[in-house]
């Protein structure tokens, strides 16, 4: 198959470290679709959150500057952008002090509430345009986009997914350490599968696939395989 656009929703869900955004990015691109990292979202109001020294345990306050400082979302997969009040923040939202709060600030459900709004109305106008959109989060399929054509719940291994998230620190420049990124990612791991609100889990009618053994171009096969036998190819028949 030369080239094929998707229609519908593609919603790519997992905890951190299993290649989610890097092949979500490159299926949109490959698909001519949009791309939506709503982890991105969540990272740029706790760094909000943090510009305003507002302690992340009062969940009040933080919900107050989640209200007045939604991110802005650019959602082509070749330049995806995330902006606060008109500020690309996308570098600083990788950092540490973000990646050790955006926990605490994604479980305040006024904060998920915000930001579930806005998922959704970004999807929407992505379906208004020609091509579908590739979501990316951690309740994509169970929360965000109930209705999707086409969920993946990815996994891999904790050892994996803390090399994988520490050789990407490395490669932007990060300190970083794969020990303490493996307790970071077990740490991570716990909070968001134990939250009241949203936790991290399968959706019933979704597909998992194990990434611990596959490389990027591995998984990506496997998704536009997925893609195919869902019949997601506008004006192609399905394979099946």
């Amino acid at each position: 198959m030369a080239h094929a656009e998707l229609r519908g929703v593609v919603a790519l869900d997992g905890p951190s470290g299993t290649g989610k955004s890097t092949v979500a990015r490159k299926l949109a691109a490959a698909l001519s679709a949009s791309y939506l990292d709503t982890g991105a979202m969540y990272r740029a109001v706790t760094l909000a959150v943090l510009r305003a020294e507002v302690p992340v345990a009062d969940e009040a306050a933080v919900a107050e500057v989640a209200a007045s400082a939604l991110p802005v979302m650019g959602t082509n997969p070749l330049l995806p952008t995330v902006t606060l009040a008109g500020e690309d923040v996308g570098q600083e939202i990788r950092g540490a002090a973000v990646t050790g709060a955006v926990s605490a600030v994604s479980a305040v459900a006024r904060v998920r509430e915000l930001l579930v709004d806005e998922q959704r109305r970004l999807i929407r106008e992505a379906l208004g345009e020609p091509g579908g959109v590739v979501v990316e989060g951690r309740d994509i399929g169970t929360v965000v986009a109930r209705d999707a054509e086409l969920k993946v719940y990815l996994t891999a291994s904790s050892q994996a997914r803390a090399r994988r998230r520490s050789d990407q620190d490395s490669a932007a420049g990060r300190v970083s350490d794969l020990e303490s990124t493996h307790a970071d990612v077990q740490r991570r791991d716990a909070f968001d599968s134990g939250r009241a609100v949203s936790p991290l889990r399968m959706a019933d009618d979704a597909v998992e696939l194990d990434t611990t053994e596959l490389d990027v171009a591995g998984v990506l096969e496997q998704l536009r395989t997925l893609v195919d036998t869902r019949g997601l190819f506008a004006g192609v028949e399905s394979t099946r």
